[in-house]
């Protein structure tokens, strides 16, 4: 089975692959996890953070916005004395700030809708033959990161917005010889890209 050339013989890794990456989500609370986990991501591998997925889940409740929100400096401070999470004072106080963000933009509509309006609703089908061809920025990105920031949000630059359009199937960039290429890009919903 083939798969992108980016994922590599862990298990963790390939699951990932197979059932997540580049499947359109529409859930405005796994949309928020996503986004808060790419911020997470920033200057690190993603197999990093498929590791401690399940250990930022339990600290923060599921992602449970409200109480991410609501968190004090004092238990922003004991999260950064957890080993299971990337204990980056930066990143942490971060997530509440975003979790306060998200609180304001959820308050105007629904966020699920505002962040797919990037696409304009539907995903975004590329057709590349290699992984050297996938950009790491694009002006779809861009603007996603530039409205994000406006609302309150940081670690969302354009890269770490990309890579979140990625993984939630905002844009299909399996390429062409990957298995998942064929069973994601056909969708009704989809836009061809050039």
């Amino acid at each position: 089975m083939t798969r992108c050339r980016w994922c590599s013989s862990d298990p963790i890794y390939q699951h990932y692959h197979d059932h997540e990456w580049g499947v359109p989500e529409y859930d405005a609370q796994r949309l928020f996890e996503k986004l808060l986990l790419d911020g997470f991501q920033a200057g690190l591998s993603w197999i990093t953070i498929l590791k401690k997925r399940e250990r930022y889940r339990q600290v923060y409740r599921g992602f449970d916005v409200s109480f991410m929100a609501a968190q004090s400096d004092a238990d922003l401070q004991l999260l950064m004395q957890d080993p299971g999470i990337i204990r980056n004072r930066l990143k942490i106080h971060a997530a509440r700030q975003n979790a306060r963000a998200w609180l304001v933009l959820a308050a105007h509509g629904d966020p699920a809708a505002w962040l797919w309006q990037f696409v304009g609703g539907r995903p975004l089908v590329n057709h590349f033959t290699s992984h050297a061809e996938v950009p790491a920025i694009t002006p779809e990105a861009k603007a996603m990161s530039k409205a994000l920031k406006q609302a309150g949000f940081s670690f969302v630059g354009p890269t770490i917005c990309y890579a979140f359009m990625q993984a939630t199937g905002m844009v299909m960039d399996h390429t062409l010889d990957c298995f998942r290429y064929g069973e994601l890009s056909g969708g009704p919903a989809a836009v061809e890209q050039q």
